[in-house]
């Protein structure tokens, strides 16, 4: 039973030596883990694991191997979400029905026909192609389709393909206190250190006290030295909101391995592209929103830039004066990308969406042109290829 685990660990590619495999046998012999599977557990892990990246692959395989779990078949990507079988319930058009609908005429000519239904509506409208109602296919309201128009009134995005978004939005902060999936993360940021001696000497100094209690015919001499720090610092950038729910957990895992790494970080926070303001507190958004000339005033050049977000949006929000979902900006989302970049030294984009569908989205091929092609998938192969990209 032990050669076939060795053999499957070997095969899932976690490199357990006949030394580590002896290892295990002595502590077994020595009644480490006796008759209990989470005690051979454990014993197992910590004599044929070296590397904590490999650590959820050896849980794989030990579940495979001792616990009856069979391993998947097939391509799991294939499995229907359950999430999707729910929104079966909700109105669908063929595509037909789809092509037949027109776009407004582009964003001002889209902006003049809201101002005119305003004028003109008077009461509640559900269905049709023109008030501004529900379930219908109207460029105004909540609950259709339309390739671009205002949603108004609704909880969430369903198409994503709303210019602007008629509401108060409500969202919440990073939870940075989240451990479950950030310890990879951590290894990757790792790269991403330039460690400094600072403070109060508090650290034994072996070496030195070795030397010099020699040197002073044995009688005791402790050297301290300051303890070592990552001195590098980081300024992370967050898209929070709208198409980025459907991320939330792995943006969390990022911010917590963050705060883990980097004892010099700053956050804030923005929506779909960074404009004149960005926030720090989701829930107390508009007491809590900074300048973004203050954010560029106050950290200098020597911070590391990460825009985190997946660059989804209508192109007219990068592009278009006023194109902002939530508020009329004065100038273009390109031009605040811009002027964040050339302040600071080192910029990134992290990008929660697959890098093979980035370019069907216009505006994150926008995006990508603005930062120079520094967007990396957020995988422990993208962090890894950031870090490298900010370390150079």
């Amino acid at each position: 039973m032990l050669a076939h685990f060795i053999v499957a660990l070997r095969g899932a590619g976690i490199p357990a030596s006949i030394t580590e495999y002896l290892t295990l046998l002595r502590g077994m012999r020595e009644g480490v883990a006796d008759y209990n599977i989470d005690d051979f557990y454990h014993l197992s892990r910590a004599t044929l694991v070296k590397d904590e990246r490999l650590l959820d692959r050896f849980d794989r395989v030990f579940g495979e191997v001792f616990k009856g779990l069979e391993p998947p078949e097939g391509d799991p990507t294939q499995t229907l979400p359950e999430e999707w079988l729910r929104k079966m319930a909700e109105k669908l058009l063929t595509e037909e029905e789809k092509a037949a609908i027109e776009a407004a005429g582009g964003f001002d000519a889209l902006m003049e026909k809201l101002k005119q239904r305003l004028a003109e509506q008077k009461g509640r409208h559900q269905g049709g192609s023109k008030w501004i109602g529900t379930a219908g296919t109207s460029p105004f309201g909540a609950h259709g389709y339309n390739p671009e128009g205002v949603r108004i009134g609704q909880e969430e995005s369903r198409h994503r393909r709303a210019v602007k978004v008629w509401d108060k939005r409500e969202f919440r902060d990073l939870d940075g206190d989240i451990e479950i999936g950030t310890r990879n993360m951590k290894l990757a940021l790792r790269r991403l250190r330039r460690f400094a001696r600072q403070g109060a000497a508090t650290e034994l100094d072996l070496p030195d006290t070795i030397r010099s209690t020699a040197n002073n015919a044995g009688t005791l001499d402790l050297k301290l030295v300051p303890e070592r720090h990552n001195t590098v610092k980081v300024l992370l950038f967050l898209d929070i909101g709208g198409s980025m729910d459907d991320h939330i957990r792995v943006c969390a895992e990022l911010f917590s391995a963050c705060r883990a790494e980097f004892k010099h970080l700053e956050h804030y926070y923005f929506h779909n592209c960074p404009y004149e303001r960005l926030w720090k507190n989701n829930r107390r958004r508009k007491e809590s929103e900074v300048s973004t000339f203050e954010v560029l005033r106050k950290y200098g050049p020597d911070y590391k830039a990460i825009f985190v977000g997946d660059a989804a949006m209508s192109p007219y929000e990068v592009v278009q004066p006023g194109g902002s979902v939530e508020h009329w900006n004065e100038e273009a989302g390109n031009v605040w990308i811009d002027r964040l970049t050339r302040h600071f030294r080192r910029s990134a984009w992290l990008n929660p969406l697959p890098e093979a569908v980035w370019d069907r989205n216009h505006s994150t091929v926008l995006i990508q042109q603005l930062m120079e092609r520094r967007m990396f998938p957020l995988t422990l192969g993208g962090i890894d290829a950031m870090t490298r990209e900010l370390s150079r």
